[in-house]
């Protein structure tokens, strides 16, 4: 199927194909033709996959078939769980909206309010936005919900991991007026997200969409084990020399990781920025703005602060820390081998970090190849984990009662 057999504006087909897309992805086949005859929609889609255009599409469809009537508040909302996510879908937005008459905006936290305020009475069709500054504006009655014809979240498992479930769903009553609602999830597993889905969707099309294997083969998956910290950092010398190795997303788990491992990485003369979730909203923006005009090689970053980044030409993703959760690891994984390209996915992996190892070769169905480096085999054994018997467990449970 092309995009031409979907029957879309033939303005959206010309702005298409200028951003380089014939065919649809996986992803974008199994929503497309349910979300263009307004069905509400349940899509599990991990990122890089084209999830942003499943739900762009129609949404612009929709507007382009049925104009507006007079000046207004947004038409479209999106929810995204971080500012940079936010960022990036309003920018793939205003591609596609290139030679219509059509406006998209967003409002994040952590930006000056005045910018919002002349955004909110500009006459706009699309609205991206994060659930806290929203709430405010809606709060102070300047942004008007009755409007709203197309709900979309995104990233709905990461709305729950940070708790923001609560005012994602009090945006969806205040918006209830609406003609359909979209909801995409990297995993559609828990009972957060079903308990969720049962009071926002109306009879949703479930589109589970995994990418082909052809798809998740452009990225070559290993790992090297190392002994101790400082035999981790020497491999991550060694993989950052590599002549390969032309840009890297390097992800640790917590900021104080990022704070340390820039620093030695300064010592040892690698010139790189920082992305981390205290940072200011400027500073954040410096940091993905070197790192995407190449004035930096390297980018440090924990899960938070990196959230939905979609930074063309990532030849490397470099799991400095492992992740504990195999969600986790494909949506860092997917940080590269967008748009058709190929990519490596390196972890560095620690004595204590091989249960977590076993847990996503699981969850992503096949095994992440082991390497070793010359000159910097382990020296250590893999450690071996044994669970302890259930006898143990109940003792240890009923110990914990007392």
């Amino acid at each position: 199927m092309s995009f031409i057999d979907l029957d879309l504006d033939p303005r959206l087909l010309t702005a298409l194909e200028k951003a380089g897309y014939s065919k649809p992805t996986t992803i974008q086949n199994a929503v497309l033709e349910a979300a263009l005859e307004q069905r509400d929609i349940l899509a599990s889609a991990p990122t890089g996959t084209g999830k942003t255009a499943a739900f762009l599409l129609p949404a612009i469809q929709h507007l382009l078939d049925f104009p507006r009537r007079g000046p207004g508040h947004a038409r479209v909302l999106i929810l995204t769980p971080t500012r940079e996510l936010a960022e990036q879908v309003r920018q793939y937005g205003e591609k596609l909206v290139r030679g219509t008459d059509l406006t998209i905006g967003a409002i994040v936290g952590g930006r000056d309010y005045q910018l919002d305020a002349d955004l909110l009475t500009a006459n706009l069709d699309i609205l991206v936005a994060t659930p806290g500054r929203l709430e405010y504006y809606l709060q102070s009655e300047r942004f008007d919900p009755r409007q709203v014809e197309l709900l979309i979240i995104d990233e709905a498992d990461r709305m729950l991991d940070m708790g923001f479930m609560p005012v994602v769903e009090q945006i969806a009553n205040e918006t209830r007026w609406r003609k359909q609602t979209m909801l995409f999830s990297a995993t559609l597993e828990g009972a957060g997200i079903d308990q969720f889905v049962d009071r926002i969707l109306q009879e949703p099309v479930r589109c589970d969409a995994k990418p082909p294997r052809s798809e998740r083969k452009k990225i070559n998956q290993s790992y090297y084990r190392a002994d101790d910290l400082a035999h981790k950092d020497k491999l991550l010398m060694r993989i950052l020399n590599d002549p390969s190795c032309e840009r890297s997303i390097i992800f640790v788990r917590t900021k104080d990781r990022a704070v340390v491992l820039n620093g030695k990485l300064f010592a040892r003369k690698v010139r790189i920025a920082v992305l981390q979730g205290n940072m200011a909203q400027g500073q954040r923006d410096r940091a993905i703005e070197l790192f995407k005009e190449g004035k930096v090689k390297h980018l440090v970053a924990t899960d938070v602060a990196a959230r939905g980044l979609d930074i063309p030409e990532v030849t490397h993703v470099i799991n400095y820390d492992l992740p504990r959760k195999g969600d986790t690891y494909l949506h860092r994984i997917g940080r590269t081998a967008r748009a058709g390209a190929k990519g490596s996915a390196v972890s560095i992996v620690e004595a204590h970090d091989h249960p977590s190892l076993e847990k996503i070769q699981r969850y992503v169905g096949e095994p992440i190849r082991y390497r070793v480096m010359e000159g910097l085999k382990p020296l250590s054994r893999v450690p071996k984990f044994t669970k302890p018997k259930k006898s143990k467990l109940k003792k240890a449970a009923a110990k914990k009662r007392k």
